[in-house]
């Protein structure tokens, strides 16, 4: 038997509102989602599991007949879903009167349920969210059935307002994978039996890294897993050196050579450091024309020489007050704050 797990599809979100790459970062979750099915046919998957979040916020009913349609498609593949803390289920949610496919199960119950798939030898326990938050720890006290089944956990949560849940519990309860939902980045919580998918897409600026879903091939009770990459783009965090010699356009060049050097499709959270020329105003606004560059952080700091600045201001305000701090600073407020300091007796212009 061989599953997909993807979790926090997000359609319907469209990151990065407001730049001018936003509209196309929408359609690219259609068309990852879109991806995901093509590779099911292409893997031969007969198990598709979507932890939670498919949707961004409540489904229209033509997003439901795209998505049903696009599960129309798969040859062989059982999808199984549950609906998490953006897509949760309320009265009047689309969700609860549509018709799917008969590939399709829900799992849309607020308490715990099973489905058997006699043909796969495999059981899946799940539930849906019908509120955004739920600070129970549902999963805790869940406990597999004992049976030759192989028996997977469709789950969604994992932080204080969002079902918390205890490692011990989950290894405890009996079941042989659970795929997890509600975390955006890939990882383990228990190796080799629950994992967080990801995001298949990544949604916001600290999504860093590859985003995409989990193979599980499962051979006498047990699984082998992989991840496959299928983002179209990622978030990346860079660090850009700042040195006393650079100038704007120097680090502009640098911004715009880590850019290309990374990959010019990606998104990037910039983060410029070091100790800069005290009379250099970086400038911020144009280092985000550099690329698509959602963010630019200055943690830079004035390079000053004390031992110069006092022989240069000695007996005048500014010698007086590089002495007031003795040695020098002692701790980082005293350091921002002779920093501070220095900087405005030198360039504040009176």
């Amino acid at each position: 038997m061989r599953f997909m797990h993807i979790a926090d599809v997000h359609l319907g979100a469209a990151p990065d509102h407001g730049f001018l790459w936003a509209k196309d970062r929408g359609r690219e979750i259609w068309e990852s989602f879109r991806r995901c099915i093509m590779d099911a046919n292409e893997k031969k998957i007969d198990l598709l599991l979507i932890a939670g979040d498919l949707f961004h916020r409540q489904p229209e009913l033509q997003e439901l007949r795209e998505v049903n349609y696009l599960f129309s498609t798969l040859e062989r593949t059982v999808v199984v879903l549950i609906a998490g803390n953006h897509d949760y289920l309320n009265p009047a949610s689309p969700y609860l009167k549509f018709r799917w496919n008969e590939n399709v199960i829900c799992l849309f119950s607020p308490e715990c349920e099973r489905v058997r798939l006699p043909e796969l030898k495999t059981e899946i326990y799940g539930l849906s969210y019908h509120r955004r938050e739920i600070a129970k720890p549902l999963y805790d006290d869940l406990r597999a059935e004992q049976n030759d089944y192989f028996k997977i956990l469709l789950a969604h949560g994992g932080d204080a307002e969002h079902i918390p849940f205890r490692r011990a519990s989950l290894q405890e309860a009996g079941f042989d994978y659970i795929a997890l939902g509600h975390i955006h980045k890939p990882q383990a919580v228990i190796p080799k039996l629950a994992m967080y998918a990801g995001a298949l897409e990544p949604i916001d600026c600290n999504d860093v890294g590859p985003h995409g879903y989990i193979i599980g091939e499962v051979q006498r009770r047990r699984v082998k897993l992989s991840f496959e990459a299928v983002c179209f783009r990622e978030y990346r965090h860079e660090t850009v050196p700042v040195t006393e010699t650079d100038t704007v356009y120097s680090v502009r060049e640098k911004i715009a050579h880590t850019v290309r050097e990374g990959g010019a499709q990606h998104m990037y959270k910039i983060i410029l450091d070091g100790e800069r020329n005290p009379s250099l105003k970086l400038d911020l606004r144009e280092y985000r024309k550099c690329g698509r560059i959602v963010e630019v952080t200055d943690r830079t700091v004035p390079a000053f020489h004390l031992q110069e600045l006092k022989r240069q201001y000695q007996g005048q305000l500014i010698g007086n007050f590089i002495d007031s701090f003795g040695d020098g600073p002692q701790g980082i407020v005293e350091e921002k704050a002779l920093r501070y300091g220095l900087e405005a007796l030198l360039y504040s212009g009176r």
